[in-house]
């Protein structure tokens, strides 16, 4: 009787360790902190960076343009260029070639 009761206690504790390890191994893969999370907030953060050099690139262009349209500052080749590009106007004799 002793040594089934020393054989069951052996087996409970492999079970409970057994089962401790799989929910342990199996947050380390698949919970919130996981790998799987972990690569795919990588892929969204590599991703999120790169957008955000786009808009701050986009953000310079325009401070420039704005710039350039300043009273004090103001560029009178940008201006011409701006009134072609959005009126679709020219000078006399002059052929206007629309891009579509």
């Amino acid at each position: 009787m002793k040594k089934f009761i020393f054989y069951f206690i052996q087996k409970k504790f492999l079970l409970i360790n057994l089962l401790i390890f799989s929910y342990i191994f199996l947050n380390l893969l698949d919970g919130n902190r996981g790998y799987f999370s972990y690569v795919s907030k990588n892929e969204i953060l590599k991703s999120k960076i790169i957008q955000e050099k786009k808009l701050s690139e986009d953000l310079n262009l325009l401070k420039i343009k704005n710039s350039m349209l300043v009273e004090k500052n103001l560029n009178l080749d940008f201006l011409d260029q701006l009134y072609r590009e959005y009126f679709t106007v020219g000078k006399k004799g002059e052929k206007i070639y629309l891009n579509k």
